[in-house]
Parts: C-alpha cells; sequence; structure tokens
C-alpha cells in the first residue's frame, strides 16, 4: 500500500518509541477540458482516475478541473492555475496530484517546482497498478519493460531527486532502481528484456501451430478492465481462478478448455483488461501476450452491462483491438451482469447481436455457448466428398472432424456433404469433388 511513515514519541513512559504507521497517499486529481472534449468526459475520466488511484493504494482528497483552449507548452494547465493548484494541494495537505491527461517530461518538472510535491499523470498510475500485480516471470518483464519506456525520456536533469522523493504511485515497482543510473545502462536493460521477451513470444507462437495441428478452436475473453472476465471464464470452465473487484487483477493470460453446445471443445483464453488511454508502453510491453487475441478465431467481447458508461468502454476495447492488428477478429458481445438490475438488460438490447448473462449466476450462459459455437460453425463450409469403402479410416477421421449434413452409399464409394474448417479441407483434399 501507498504511504508515508509517521514517528510518534511516548513521552508518558520517558523512554522515546518510534510506532511507524502506515497511511494512504493523499491525491489531488486535474482535469481539462478542450474544446475538442465531449461533454461529461472529463468528469467520467476522473471517476475513473479515481477508481485507479484507490486501486493503487491511494485516497483521492480533491479535484481540479479547468478549461483551456490549448494546453501550456510548460506546465499544461498554465501559470495561474499552477499556483491555484498549488494552494489547493496545501490546504487538503496532499502528497502527489495526477493528471488525467499524459505529462511531456519538462512538464512534469516544471510542475513539481512549483507544487513542491510529485505531479504524475494517468499513464504512471496505470503502470503502478502493473507493477503491484504483475506476478509471472512474463508478466514482470514486461512491466519492467514498459516502466522503463515511460521514465527513460524523464531521466534527464532529475539526477538524484528521484531518490529524494518518498515512495507512491509512479516511483515503485519492477525496475525502479534504473532511474538513478546512466542511459546506457538504462537502455542496456531493455534490450535483455525486449530480447527475453521476444523469446517468449516464439514460444507462444510454436504453442499456437500446436494447438493448430491439435484441431483446437480458439476463443479470447477481451473487454474493460473489471467487466467480469475472469468471473465468466470461471463460469464456463470451473478454472478457479482468483476473482477480484479491483481494476487490472489480471495480467497474465489464462487458458482452459471448454465445451461448446455441440459437444466440441475450445481453448477460451482470460487476457488482461483493457481501458481508456491505455499506455502506449504497456501495449508495446505486453504484445507478445496480446498475440493470444489476434490469432484468436472468435473474440467474446465481455461488456459491464450496469456500468453507465459502458459504449465509451466499448469503444476503448476496440480501439485497443485495432492497436494490435484484432479489428478483423470475428466479435460477439457479451453484456455481462444482467443481475444488477433493468438498465443492464436495457444496454443489452441496444447492442445489435449482444448476448446478455450474469456470469456470478448463471443466467443466460447456455445462450451465450449456442451463439459462440454458431458463430465458430459460421467461418467454415460445406465441402463434398467421395471416399472409397476401402477407407474406413478416412470416413471415421471424417465424422471425427466434421459435422455430416448428408451420407449416401454409392457403389463402392460414399459421397458426404460435411461441414469442415481450414484444416479439414486440407486434410480431406484428396477426396473432395464438386457439390
Amino acid at each position: 500500500m501507498l504511504g508515508r511513515a509517521v514517528s510518534a514519541g511516548d513521552a508518558g513512559g520517558g523512554l522515546l518509541t518510534l510506532i511507524e504507521r502506515t497511511f494512504r497517499e493523499r491525491i489531488v486529481l486535474v482535469g481539462v477540458v478542450f474544446p475538442w472534449t465531449a461533454p461529461h468526459a472529463v468528469d467520467d475520466g476522473l471517476d475513473e482516475l479515481e477508481l485507479l488511484v484507490d486501486t493503487a493504494g491511494a485516497d483521492v482528497v480533491a479535484r481540479s478541473v479547468q478549461r483551456r483552449d490549448a494546453p501550456d507548452p510548460a506546465t499544461f494547465i498554465g501559470k495561474g492555475k499552477v499556483e491555484e493548484l498549488h494552494r489547493l494541494s496545501e490546504l487538503v495537505d496532499a502528497d502527489t496530484v495526477v493528471f488525467d491527461d499524459e505529462l511531456t517530461p519538462a512538464q512534469q518538472r516544471n510542475l513539481e517546482s512549483v507544487l513542491r510535491r510529485t505531479a504524475i499523470d494517468r499513464t504512471a498510475v496505470i503502470l503502478d497498478i502493473f507493477a503491484q500485480n504483475a506476478r509471472s516471470k512474463e508478466g514482470k518483464a514486461q512491466v519492467e519493460l514498459a516502466l522503463l519506456r515511460y521514465r527513460l525520456p524523464r531521466l534527464r536533469g532529475r539526477g538524484r531527486a528521484f531518490s529524494q522523493q518518498a515512495g507512491g504511485i509512479g516511483t515503485r515497482g519492477p525496475g525502479e532502481t534504473k532511474l538513478e543510473v546512466d542511459r546506457r545502462r538504462l537502455l542496456g536493460r531493455m534490450a535483455r528484456l525486449e530480447t527475453e521477451l521476444r523469446h517468449v513470444a516464439a514460444t507462444r507462437q510454436t504453442q499456437a501451430r500446436g494447438r493448430h495441428r491439435g484441431r483446437h478452436r480458439t476463443v479470447s475473453l477481451v473487454g474493460y478492465t473489471n467487466a467480469g472476465k475472469s468471473t465468466l471464464l470461471n463460469r464456463l470452465t470451473d478454472a478457479g481462478v482468483t476473482v477480484e473487484d479491483r481494476l487490472f487483477s489480471t495480467l497474465d493470460p489464462r487458458t482452459r478448455q471448454l465445451q461448446m453446445s455441440g459437444g466440441e471443445t475450445v481453448l477460451l483464453t482470460d487476457t488482461v483488461g483493457f481501458v481508456r488511454k491505455l499506455p502506449h508502453q504497456l501495449v508495446e510491453a505486453f504484445r507478445s501476450t496480446l498475440e493470444v487475441v489476434s490469432q484468436a478465431e472468435l473474440l467474446l467481447h465481455v461488456v459491464d452491462g450496469s456500468a453507465q458508461d459502458h459504449p465509451a468502454q466499448i469503444a476503448a476495447v476496440r480501439e485497443v483491438l485495432a492497436d494490435i492488428d484484432a479489428a478483423d477478429v470475428p466479435e460477439l458481445v457479451v453484456v455481462n451482469k444482467i443481475d444488477r438490475g433493468a438498465g443492464a438488460r436495457l444496454a443489452a438490447s441496444a447492442i445489435p447481436g449482444a448476448v446478455s448473462v450474469s456470469a456470478r449466476t448463471g443466467e443466460g450462459v447456455q445462450d451465450l455457448l449456442r451463439s459462440a459455437a454458431a458463430r465458430l460453425r459460421s467461418a467454415d463450409r460445406v465441402v463434398a466428398l467421395v471416399v472409397p469403402h476401402a477407407r474406413g479410416d478416412v470416413l471415421a477421421a471424417v465424422h471425427r472432424e466434421g459435422a455430416v449434413v448428408s451420407e449416401l452409399a454409392d457403389g463402392d464409394v460414399t459421397r458426404l456433404r460435411v461441414v469442415l474448417d481450414d484444416v479439414g479441407r486440407a486434410r480431406f483434399r484428396e477426396f473432395e469433388t464438386a457439390q
């Protein structure tokens, strides 16, 4: 947990006793309304930023919103507003000021010199949460690389200043000691991490090819953070993964087998949740992990139907999907949390083709399985095959690999019409004939 250490003396006993008590960091949030800003976007952004700050282990004690025609190059909000923000921070005894928009390194340094306290942006908060939640070796390497990419341009001119600041959001996690080393060593560490992650990506691609040869269909759960993807994974597969009501509780992908309504088995993968203004450093660092999304045959886009701004969340998820080359993967929208009221059901009815479920109670799950199976089969094609009776092994394989639409014995051959995917069509190509 983020915090400040406070020492207290036991004067009554005559012996000075130091008692360290931990307090959550006190945060002031800052949002800016520009002419191009959508209505309510700043308020929604600050509401979400407050949730992020809480997840990081700190408390929001004040907010400040300003209107500007354009960002100030030196301080983002202008000299007068910075001085006003300094007075507010002093009044509420804030430790850190967090901006909902990304700050340049120069703006961050200028703000801190006037505010006399740490000034960071939304990106630093998200990176901090990822640093706390990373568990696997790969996840820790990805987070460290993202942190180093973010901090590298902020090293210039800071020198020992970083070591003089107390721990807090944006100053901890993997790679924090690299802030006091020279640029050459920092770049060397980044290069080693990139090499390590390339090896992991190569291993993951090998595993994906093995799954493809093994005829396993692949489905990925995607969606906004805390939309209920892990809960749905548990509901569908009895995966038993830990579920927490907090942002970014899942960083490492989890894959489980899922039995579809037609009896076929697919591989279902839970992935990291997305968020508005997801730092590009994270998208790049987690690219190898997110490849499982771009390589999937179907995406189950889980939406929190109880969220008032779910359309903006859907747009944010699709923006990240485009960034990782997954925009063209077939998508089935799954509106979750319909057990939380009529609003969630209304949200589902407003999205064409969406399936409404409650991952917590199981309502609608069978409809989801039927819809997902139908979407997967829609990518298959009916193929006409002529198989000699002497090739009973081929006939048996056809029945295992595809869904037989019709079968007719004709002399010494069997004529079949069967639904096959790309792998199946390639396997039985020598027996294929015109329909």
